[in-house]
């Protein structure tokens, strides 16, 4: 896929990212209604709403390209796909709940087992992440067009300062193989912080590392890693190669990664 293609589709996600987060916010505002999953993780009437939203977009937009999202998932109904979607319609569902305005949509175009096109959207706070060939951020109010990446503000990560890293860490899921690799590296700080948006940080500069070497989904990491490996970062696995997409046979499930800002420190 060419570059003008990869941001064009950008521009297009974050417009329907938008969408979505306008509903997660008129849901909000009502009050949701908030149901558990079978492995005991919250959903609320937000995260239906949303994927309802961005599943009708995408369908339109790329008609033909399969979707797989958080909520209509199915584990064993999907094979592997050269070309499909991910999509996270409310990354952060405790966030949301608890009030903090650290929740955001998720869409990501993956081929050839790499995403390649990313967004991710904080209604909350009107932030809009969007990566083509290039990573870029804008403010955004929720139900409003995405503007040409052009008239974004491009980002990159920054060079490991001398004093130490700033390592980011999850609000709600730092897991203890997490806390020792943090434990080994040169962190001079800490900054805790819910939902994708720990990547679009690293990816804008206010931040280095970012591990969670406990497992995730596919739709969780997928357009955090567009948006920070085109703003000059890396997400790597634990085989020490970038995170790959279409485990279709590990039902899309993610077995931990090192999220960094430049090339990983050894």
């Amino acid at each position: 896929m060419d570059a003008k293609v990869r941001n064009d589709l950008a521009a297009h996600f974050g417009t329907i990212a938008s969408e979505a987060g306008k509903a997660i916010m008129s849901v909000r505002a009502a009050a949701p209604r908030i149901d558990r999953k079978v492995d005991g993780s919250p959903v609320s009437d937000a995260d239906t709403r949303a994927e309802e939203i961005i599943g009708k977009r995408l369908e339109a937009l790329l008609p033909g390209v399969p979707m797989i999202a958080e909520e209509s998932f199915e584990a064993g109904t999907h094979g592997v796909q050269e070309r499909f979607l991910l999509v996270d319609p409310l990354d952060g569902t405790r966030e949301f709940i608890t009030g903090s305005d650290e929740f955001t949509v998720n869409i990501a175009l993956i081929e050839q087992g790499q995403p390649i096109v990313g967004c991710v959207y904080a209604p909350a706070s009107e932030q809009m992440y969007v990566s083509g060939i290039a990573a870029y951020r804008t403010q955004l109010s929720a139900g409003d067009a995405a503007a040409g990446l052009s008239e974004m503000e491009m980002l990159a990560t920054r060079p490991y300062p001398v004093e130490g890293l700033r390592a980011l860490a999850s609000r709600s899921h730092l897991d203890a193989e997490s806390e020792a690799l943090l434990r080994k590296l040169p962190v001079a700080e800490r900054k805790l912080s819910g939902s994708s948006l720990k990547f679009c940080l690293i990816a804008q500069g206010d931040g280095d590392i970012y591990p969670r070497l406990a497992p995730t989904m596919e739709w969780d990491t997928a357009a955090g890693q567009a948006i920070l490996t085109a703003a000059g970062g890396c997400v790597i696995g634990r085989d020490g190669l970038p995170l790959r997409y279409a485990k279709a046979d590990a039902g899309f499930r993610n077995d931990g990664f090192v999220a960094w800002g430049r090339a990983p420190l050894r």
